[in-house]
């Protein structure tokens, strides 16, 4: 269905079951980008035209276009504009492209091109009232339901903008757009602003349910592949072990204490040089024979890439000559200033993404090791200036936001080419599409208090709600905490809690104190924290994180059922409590519970010196404390003990016998 006048061309199209996408353009023909959609499925539709009406049905969802004429008294004659709305098939209305208003002029479809053809364009709507709105990716703060918040459409070090919404109306809306800008839920109108842009793009599906909804989103952008069996375990890492033995004994100790693990990290500067891509011989002097060891353990090896190079990398000279690196419009071509100047490499550009895999695949994937933790993958810039930032895409405001989607993709199609069945890699950041590249993305930097243990769990119910299933957080923070302090063993503890029934559940932070690294020569190499394994926290943390460990593993039959959810559905792992339970008005409101899966809700300790704590239970089921085996009806709120060895566990309608 098109529509044009007054020099726009508006195109609506059927996008797989129950799914249009809208697309509008001020000038020329309307561009064929594939930032995140797949080629469309077959979808039944019926298109009607009465006069200046025409409706497009695609299964749930029905579009209709109204084509007004508006008198201007000043030009002496008719304005022609059209207006969008979108209802569900009983006849609901779902969202409306924002009125003229006669007088007031308003654009619904807002473009104000430059003369090289990108510029800001502004899409309004007039919002449903009472809706509630969750999705959007990761960003820190403690809001459940996003109506009323404004959110910076762009990343940074801990926020992945996926511009994905869901609302209780029973619609999805995706942002078409990598453009940095903003969006705007507000309770008289809804915006979404792209700061430099070519064409309005969207996406609009219907469901029922959330989880429908999930999984029309899913078949349009992409489900995340089966997770290996590996990521169903437990993951050590810190920062950094910065030598082969120092790593292994870490290894060697957990198995001999009898602990499970399924992966250790090498962390950053392993390597000699930002962008060398390999370990420095010094420190790891064989890690062929490390992977061995660790395979014999059962335990797999992920290491650190940053997509940055240092001018005094020995890939430089090549990456700089033949333009795979990122650029400045003004001032010197340094985007990051950390351990030194570097440049980013420019994985837009599919030349700069093959040969970073070409040097990872030699130095990494050709020893056996399955795992890249693809870290900066925002990219952090030192300074956040959009405007200045030039990729093979396009400027960083223009198209900035699918850096951390492309680098994903870089990884995942070499993995796939190399003949790796099963890909995961931990990604600090994502974009829409992410999630079929295998990115399993966690928060980023974050601190060591009980806030921001709090704002995880709105972090990981957002972004699984955005289609991104595979999320996970630096137990215990990342920026500081000191093992021997009794305030933040108190807070790993119940982190290690909470994380037990995450989507992936991995120990890591910057503790104290620092250790200082140098080579042989006395050069100074990036520093150490200081010990962050499962034994550094005291004996009765041990014993109770041991616990969880075993209950971690019990787990697994279970972890991999829902896992195997959002590979085939594309339903989240980690689940806001509207999801299972979306008639009920407090599951769209409650912040601090989610579900694990469709039959476990865990309630974590939020506050220090807790040992106990509220819990409110969704109605239209029936819950069982899985440690006290009491039920409860669901739709109350109830009073259950919370000793420092456990965090409340309820099971829907008998549960789950993890605990027993």
């Amino acid at each position: 269905m098109a529509w044009t006048g007054n020099g726009e061309t508006l195109l609506l199209q059927p996008w797989g079951p129950d799914s249009i996408r809208a697309r509008s353009v001020p000038l020329g023909p309307v561009l064929d980008t594939d930032w995140a959609l797949l080629p469309p499925e077959d979808a039944e539709s019926t298109l009607v035209i009465d006069g200046r009406t025409a409706t497009l049905r695609v299964g749930r969802l029905v579009a209709t276009l109204t084509e007004e004429h508006v008198l201007d008294l000043q030009l002496g004659h008719d304005v022609f504009a059209c207006r969008v709305s979108y209802s569900d098939a009983d006849g609901r209305e779902l969202l409306s492209e924002l009125s003229s208003g006669g007088s007031l002029k308003l654009r619904a479809r807002d473009h104000r091109p430059t003369a090289h053809g990108a510029g800001p364009a502004t899409m309004s709507f007039d919002p449903p009232a009472g809706e509630h709105l969750v999705g959007m990716g990761v960003y820190q703060q403690d809001l459940i339901d996003l109506k009323g918040a404004t959110l910076e459409l762009a990343h940074r070090n801990s926020q992945a903008s996926v511009p994905f919404v869901l609302s209780s109306r029973g619609y999805g809306f995706l942002w078409h757009d990598p453009s940095v800008g903003r969006a705007v839920f507000a309770t008289n109108r809804t915006e979404w602003h792209a700061a430099a842009t070519r064409q309005i793009d969207y996406w609009i599906t219907a469901g029922r349910t959330p989880a429908d909804i999930t999984r029309s989103y899913a078949r349009a952008t992409g489900a995340s592949p089966e997770m290996p069996e590996y990521g169903l375990g437990f993951w050590q890492c810190k920062l950094r072990y910065w030598n082969q033995e120092q790593l292994l004994s870490v290894a060697r100790e957990h198995r001999r204490r009898g602990l499970p693990m399924d992966v250790i990290v090498a962390d950053f500067f392993h390597w000699p040089r930002m962008g060398d891509f390999r370990f420095e011989e010094e420190f790891w002097p064989d890690p062929a024979a490390m992977v061995t060891e660790l395979n014999e353990l059962g335990i797999e090896l992920m290491v650190s890439v940053w997509p940055q190079v240092s001018v005094e990398s020995e890939n430089f000279a090549e990456f700089r000559q033949r333009n795979l690196l990122a650029t400045a419009l003004r001032g010197p071509d340094v985007q990051m200033s950390f351990e030194g100047p570097s440049m980013f490499l420019d994985v837009t550009n599919p030349e700069a993404a093959d040969r970073l895999w070409e040097l990872c695949k030699r130095n990494y994937h050709d020893l056996g090791i399955r795992l890249f933790w693809l870290d900066e993958a925002e990219p952090e810039y030192a300074v956040y200036d959009h405007d200045n930032y030039r990729f093979h895409s396009g400027s960083a405001l223009e198209t900035g936001n699918i850096y951390p989607q492309r680098f994903s993709r870089a990884f995942f199609e070499g993995q796939r080419a190399a003949g790796q069945e099963e890909v995961v890699n931990l990604v600090r950041c994502a974009w829409a599409g992410s999630q079929r590249y295998g990115a399993l993305v966690w928060s980023g930097d974050i601190g060591t208090t009980f806030a921001d243990l709090r704002r995880q769990i709105t972090a990981a119910i957002h972004v699984g709600a955005a289609g991104i299933p595979w999320f996970t957080t630096d137990i215990g923070g990342f920026h500081g905490g000191d093992p021997d302090d009794p305030a933040f063993r108190e807070l790993l503890i119940r982190w290690f809690q909470f994380a037990t029934f995450c989507p992936v559940m991995r120990l890591h932070g910057d503790r104290r104190p620092t250790e200082q690294v140098a080579a042989a020569d006395g050069s100074r190499r990036s520093p150490s924290g200081g010990a962050n394994e499962i034994w550094s926290f005291g004996d009765e943390a041990t014993g109770i994180l041991t616990e969880h460990l075993a209950i971690r593993e019990r787990l697994r039959p279970y972890t991999r059922a829902v896992f195997d959810e959002a590979h085939t559905g594309g339903q989240p792992v980690l689940r806001g409590l509207f999801h299972g339970f979306p008639e009920d008005p407090r599951a769209w409101t409650t912040a601090d519970e989610f579900l694990f899966g469709p039959d476990l809700l865990v309630a974590p300790v939020l506050q220090a010196g807790a040992r106990s704590r509220t819990v409110y239970l969704p109605g239209g089921a029936r819950w069982t404390d899985l440690w006290t085996r009491v039920s409860y009806e669901g739709g109350q709120t109830v009073e259950v003990e919370a000793p420092l060895e456990r965090i409340p566990v309820f099971g829907r309608d008998s549960g789950y016998p993890i605990v027993h």
